[in-house]
């Protein structure tokens, strides 16, 4: 007799943030579609994070706008659209350790006991296996692992629109080589000094390599790019608070390498197959 196939559930993926931690939990949870092609899938995303999510192939994405404040758990109940055979919680933060609890689902898998904190063991019925000290990579793909996924080496299916590779096409024009210097990380305790990212485009501009700054629209980034800029003396193409997650990430997938602290945009390269220089001073390796 043919083997039977495993029944259709209903997942819901926990993790709302941060961007280098959604570009993980990717690989696991396609990881998952290819295992269990049958299963819905429904993602649990923050807002910002969204624009990296919302279009992957057969996943439901449900935003939660921590901006709303207490209004975001009740308007995010509405649209999950009844229970759910399995939630993976794969966050560890008090918010989305309340989101978990507003989550109907059978069975709530999260964090073995040894990693749980901000109330997490309260809200979860299931308990993942997983190391001591895993990276979050690994402990992610753990949860893969408890539904029944084996070993898997990670990959990453990422669609860009059409119009935001144009839009990278207008704003690197040609075909020479270029590098992503991204400076800043969220936490500025992670950044480097702006006279040593200045002496590295120096370093690429003498070697016929365009360098491309990268960053958020915040005033901090801003000040920092143009401190950068200053100091260079050559002027590289500065793209900091222009670009979308999707054009972020074509210009990852077309550059030469990425130099960047412990931060969404190194993180992004990973999935694009890109050289990442990291910059691990602060943060652990």
């Amino acid at each position: 007799m043919p083997a039977m196939k495993p029944p259709r559930r209903r997942l819901c993926i926990l993790r709302l943030s941060a961007i280098g931690d959604v570009c993980h939990a990717i690989a696991t949870v396609q990881a998952i579609q290819h295992q269990f092609p049958d299963d819905e899938i429904t993602w649990l995303v923050g807002k910002t994070e969204a624009g990296l999510v919302s279009d992957l192939p057969g996943i439901r994405v449900v935003v939660f706008d921590k901006g709303k404040g207490l209004r975001a758990f009740p308007a995010v109940r509405r649209q999950l659209g009844g229970r759910f055979d399995v939630l993976l919680h794969m966050q560890l933060s008090l918010r989305a350790n309340l989101l978990a609890a507003w989550v109907p689902a059978r069975q709530k898998w999260g964090f073995p006991r040894h990693l749980s904190k901000e109330l997490h063991s309260l809200v979860i019925n299931r308990r993942v296996t997983m190391p001591a000290r895993p990276h979050v990579l690994e402990g992610f793909q753990c949860f893969a692992h408890a539904l029944g996924v084996p070993p898997f080496e990670p990959q990453w299916h990422i669609p860009i629109p059409e119009t935001d590779q144009t839009w990278v096409e207008a704003h690197i024009p040609g075909d020479a080589p270029f590098v992503v210097v991204a400076p800043a990380a969220s936490n500025p305790e992670r950044n480097w000094l702006p006279e040593r990212y200045a002496a590295v485009i120096e370093h690429l501009a003498n070697r016929g390599i365009t360098p491309v700054l990268t960053g958020a629209p915040a005033t901090s980034e801003l000040a920092l790019a143009q401190k950068i800029s200053e100091l260079a003396k050559a002027q590289p193409i500065n793209l900091v608070g222009q670009t979308n997650l999707k054009q972020l990430l074509m210009l990852v997938s077309r550059a030469a390498a990425v130099v960047a602290p412990d931060s969404g945009t190194a993180h992004m390269a990973v999935t694009q197959g890109t050289p990442v220089i990291g910059l691990y001073a602060h943060s652990n390796p």
